[in-house]
């Protein structure tokens, strides 16, 4: 199989699968006895490892089970914290916080994006707000976001800022505190850690209330015994990952340019939605005319797993609210293909996708005209 769904979820490092088999047998680490206390110290451990490696102080990481419960604790966190009912959010968000914000009853104002898949006018941060979120680099096309840009117009207006950076960490060089950011939301599964493991990184002085109670471990804002084996494989995939991530930034860069060049030169009418700058993995690709769910189908038959720009609801699909945000035609977002590239990605991957995906789109084009 060619895995070319790293943006989904990116296979289990070695390293972290040994790190949690190391530690899986833990005991509660708020116990005070011996067994206790040494579970404490492994969770201790790999909080202060992630905390150099994000640039936070140790007290700044809670631990999560995910990067969309990271994203839930911040933003209603800091909603409830503030007399304001104002949100602003960019368009693009992924669901974990865009559907969040949705069920708040704020004021919503959404910042647009341009066919690039870059934000492109800041105007609603000069208004105060609860808060402003806005993604590190998106989900969908990879587009990095301006988030400094964004922070220095928020926070004059004394804005708290959310960052979702569940895509970028791991791949992009991040410091919390230069950043200047109140929250940011990480899922380990997207750098080679764990599922159902993530973090939180909170300002020490940032307002974000619990909206999860019974019990005052992780500042309160995340109670529940915590999970000393995936906050240390966790710990342990993120320091591997930052450790390559140059290198691996201009490896899969190239890989990236290869396949694109390969797809523009044998597949008429193919469009790149993935725009600089982006992360170096995604290579988001549309068919005009093409069945998207035929063109998974397809490749998945030949051995190649990747995604799809478009998404089902009871059984319809449409095309992702991200493209459409892009201004997108309908007709070419449904025959949409997100190729993600990893740490496991060849060259001779993409040379084999390459072979097999002019005869692929042809046919899902054939059964889009059905």
């Amino acid at each position: 199989m060619i895995y070319l769904d790293h943006a989904a979820t990116s296979p289990m490092r070695e390293s972290a699968i040994e790190a949690w088999a190391r530690h899986a047998g833990a005991v509660n680490p708020g116990a005070q006895y011996a067994s206790g206390r040494k579970a404490r110290s492994v969770l201790d451990s790999a909080r202060e490892q992630v905390a150099e490696i994000m640039g936070a102080d140790p007290v700044e990481v809670v631990f999560t089970a995910s990067g969309t419960e990271a994203d839930n604790v911040a933003v209603q966190g800091l909603f409830r914290a503030s007399s304001s009912a104002r949100i602003v959010a960019s368009a693009i968000e992924h669901p974990a916080v865009a559907e969040t914000v949705a069920r708040l009853g704020a004021d919503v104002e959404l910042l647009p994006v341009d066919r690039s898949g870059h934000i492109c006018d800041l105007s609603a941060l000069d208004t105060p707000a609860a808060l402003a979120s806005c993604m590190m680099a998106n989900n969908e096309t990879g587009a990095i976001q301006p988030v400094e840009q964004i922070v220095a117009r928020a926070t004059a207006q004394g804005t708290p800022v959310h960052v979702d950076a569940v895509q970028a960490v791991g791949k992009i060089a991040i410091n919390f505190h230069e950043l200047g950011v109140h929250t940011l939301a990480s899922s380990a599964h997207k750098f080679g850690g764990p599922r159902g493991a993530g973090f939180l990184l909170a300002r020490r002085d940032s307002p974000v209330q619990a909206v999860m109670f019974g019990g005052g471990q992780e500042r309160g804002l995340r109670p529940g015994t915590a999970d000393v084996a995936s906050a240390a494989a966790l710990a342990t995939a993120l320091g591997e990952a930052v450790h390559e991530m140059e290198a691996e930034y201009a490896r899969l860069a190239g890989l990236r340019d290869k396949l694109w060049q390969g797809i523009s030169s044998t597949i008429d009418g193919a469009v790149l939605n993935t725009a600089e700058p982006a992360l170096p993995g995604h290579c988001h690709v549309s068919f005009p005319g093409a069945d998207g769910d035929s063109l998974i189908m397809l490749l998945d038959v030949a051995g190649i797993e990747a995604s799809t720009g478009s998404a089902c609801h009871a059984g319809v699909n449409r095309m992702s609210d991200v493209l459409s945000a892009m201004g997108i035609p309908e007709a070419d977002g449904l025959g949409s293909l997100r190729l993600t590239l990893g740490r496991t990605t060849t060259s001779e991957d993409i040379e084999e996708v390459l072979r097999i995906l002019p005869g692929v789109v042809e046919r899902a084009r054939s059964a889009g005209l059905r």
